[in-house]
């Protein structure tokens, strides 16, 4: 028989089965997070199904971030029943401020190399950088593991994703992560694991590949996943708590099919409104107009992303009028961070708006919404009609050098004629 792609042996692992592609198992979950858009439904079907206790609190989590700070009355008493719930239960709660979910069960060390780490949002998928099977549930799905600390799942199966070379200069993990998109398409994984390897895998760094894990709901896969090394170690030894066993594929694992992204070969990319398949090299949208940049979100809103940003806009001089900029930052740590070596004061500066630590924009629940017709041009990953709380709004995905490109010239413009 066959071997085992690294999503087969987390599952059976988790399972306690033999499981291959296209079985349905019940799995331990290592650690689930909801979020204050799906914990508050989840608390509902808890309460219908009758639950009075929490399985195992200590691996749960809920985040106050789609809604940072509350909007309105209606929000901040869902985000009072999210508290009392979890001091009910004694469940961690990451408050409003403290960050996007997704960033801090990274940050926190509560994804780990073999573990089967889920949320209640689809952009759980991120966690998967650090070779944990991480996908998104439903607030149903949150509930059951509320009391029970088990999740039903089918296997997918893999596509293995071979990365080669590096990435030029001016250009970025999410130029990476859109190119791949427009290969596959945005339901050409559906329910798949996307598997990344090859020897390209070696040239990103964990920011890079939380990228492309984060971006692989956006081609319908089920989950995205990296292989452990020297580089998941390092980011997780001042995070991880307890001990972790990596999972690597067997040499004759059996994959549904292989695709090759050749990162030498790429050039600044750019999706166009409103699909994030609709995706081109980024020259032959130079020039489209930008009312308003968006640098921020669980796929561009951490220390690097901002720095990339940054250093162009300082060698461009500035943001150009008209253009308003939007910064965000992923988690408390990553503001904290930019305040202390000086590039939110460089934002702040520029004329930057600076919102809470959070989703902010993204999804259009708070933050900065654009106005009728505005064209911005975003960090974020999803550019769907509406997504940012207008539908008349046109939405752009590109690099944050890209984005910072733009609001320097006020244009969709390649980074690589301002980088210094």
């Amino acid at each position: 028989m066959a071997g085992k792609t690294i999503s087969e042996k987390i599952l059976s692992a988790k399972a306690g089965v033999d499981a291959r592609a296209g079985d349905v198992v019940v799995c331990a979950v290592d650690c689930a997070m909801g979020t204050d858009g799906s914990a508050p439904m989840a608390i509902d079907y808890f309460e219908a199904m009758g639950g009075r206790t929490v399985r195992d609190a200590a691996r749960m989590v809920l985040a106050l971030d789609h809604y940072a700070p509350a909007p309105n009355r209606a929000i901040a008493v869902l985000h009072q029943r999210l508290r009392e719930f979890a001091g009910q239960f004694g469940i961690e709660l990451w408050d409003v401020g403290e960050g996007i979910g997704h960033q801090l069960m990274v940050e926190s060390g509560r994804a780990l190399p073999g573990g089967l780490v889920v949320g209640a949002d689809s952009h759980a998928v991120t966690y998967g950088a650090l070779n944990a099977f991480a996908t998104g549930i439903g607030s149903s799905d949150l509930a059951a593991i509320l009391i029970c600390g088990r999740l039903w799942l089918r296997v997918p199966e893999s596509i293995k994703v071979n990365l080669e070379g590096q990435l030029p200069r001016g250009v970025y993990a999410k130029d990476a992560a859109l190119a791949l998109a427009a290969a596959l398409g945005a339901d050409g994984a559906v329910y798949q694991a996307l598997e990344f390897g090859g020897r390209g895998v070696g040239a990103l760094d964990m920011d890079d590949r939380l990228v492309l894990s984060n971006f692989a709901v956006e081609m319908g896969a089920k989950n995205g996943i990296f292989p452990a090394d020297a580089r998941t170690r390092e980011y997780l030894d001042s995070r991880a708590h307890q001990d972790f066993e990596a999972v690597e594929a067997d040499a004759d694992a059996r994959y549904a099919r292989e695709v090759a992204l050749d990162l030498d070969a790429l050039s600044p990319q750019v999706a166009l409104p409103h699909r994030v398949d609709r995706v081109e090299p980024l020259a032959q949208a130079a020039g489209t107009p930008v009312q308003m940049v968006y640098l921020g979100t669980c796929t561009g809103g951490r220390v690097k992303d901002f720095h990339e940003a940054r250093d162009v806009l300082k060698a461009g001089g500035g943001v150009a009028r008209g253009v308003q900029l939007v910064v965000t930052p992923a988690s408390r740590a990553v503001m904290e961070t930019l305040a202390q070596d000086g590039t939110l004061a460089d934002f702040v500066a520029m004329g930057a708006v600076i919102v809470t630590p959070g989703c902010g924009s993204c999804c259009g629940s708070c933050g900065a919404i654009p106005g009728d017709g505005v064209n911005v041009i975003s960090t974020a990953n999803r550019n769907f009609k509406g997504r940012m709380g207008n539908s008349d709004a046109f939405i752009y995905l590109a690099s944050p050098a890209s984005c910072a490109a733009a609001a320097v010239r006020g244009a969709i413009t390649d980074p690589r004629e301002i980088e210094a």
